[in-house]
């Protein structure tokens, strides 16, 4: 894998940071609660609580973790509901240009999520974005319930990498795991704003965060650049 001389290799999230889902997470996260009485949450509210590993997000409503029927109830009502609205979900903006301008510029670029791999191709292939990536991953099994999901993932993602170099990589992802897994392969991160957690709460990580996707590649190569 050679992204040019100090260039940096970006590894993206796909939910909430190339694909732009959030407003279908909120409407699936509402059907799901609507089926144990709780009341609706607000986007501001879900970025505010949202955590991984997803049943602590309950917890954090409910004041109790939720049974094991409980869970497995809305897991798959929130899963039916979000498929069903993910044909006419759509990447973020400027997010196809930006792909492909880091391409044409012969810089390179992989795709590692937890969504499922089946799932994920598929539209990847949609959305006419699979040529950009040197290595598109999807989970294989395990799901966004466990601690260390995106640890895994990340883990797998850069062992199948050919050249894989810490040092000139940074992962581009929506949420505070994003950067937990980043860590655990030894490569940087940057937190993106318009997924599943608030500003704040991506502070946290002690990463960069930024508003915009353009904004996440110009400062994944400044962070690179400082090394």
């Amino acid at each position: 894998m050679d992204s040019g001389t100090g260039r940096a290799h970006i590894v993206w999230d796909w939910n909430g940071t190339l694909l732009h889902d959030i407003d279908a997470v909120i409407a699936a996260t509402n059907a799901a609660f609507a089926e144990i009485g709780l009341p609706p949450i607000t986007l501001e509210r879900y970025r505010e609580l949202y955590c991984v590993p997803v049943p602590r997000f309950y917890e954090r409503l409910m004041g109790r973790l939720p049974t094991d029927e409980e869970w497995a109830g809305m897991d798959e009502v929130f899963h039916r509901h979000y498929f069903a609205r993910i044909e006419q979900v759509g990447l973020a903006e400027g997010a196809a240009e930006l792909l492909a301008a880091r391409r044409e510029a012969g810089l390179t670029q992989s795709l590692c999520s937890l969504a499922p791999h089946d799932h994920l191709v598929p539209l990847v292939r949609r959305h006419g974005i699979e040529e950009h990536f040197v290595r598109v991953d999807g989970n294989l099994g395990g799901g966004s319930g466990s601690n260390a999901g995106k640890a895994r993932q990340m883990a797998a993602h850069v062992a199948a990498l050919d050249g894989f170099d810490p040092r000139r990589t940074v992962v581009v992802g929506d949420a505070v795991d994003d950067a937990v897994a980043a860590a655990a392969v030894g490569a940087r991160a940057v937190l993106y704003t318009g997924g599943s957690h608030s500003r704040n709460s991506l502070r946290a990580a002690g990463v960069p965060v930024v508003d915009s996707l353009t904004e996440a590649v110009e400062v994944a190569e400044q962070v690179i650049g400082e090394h």
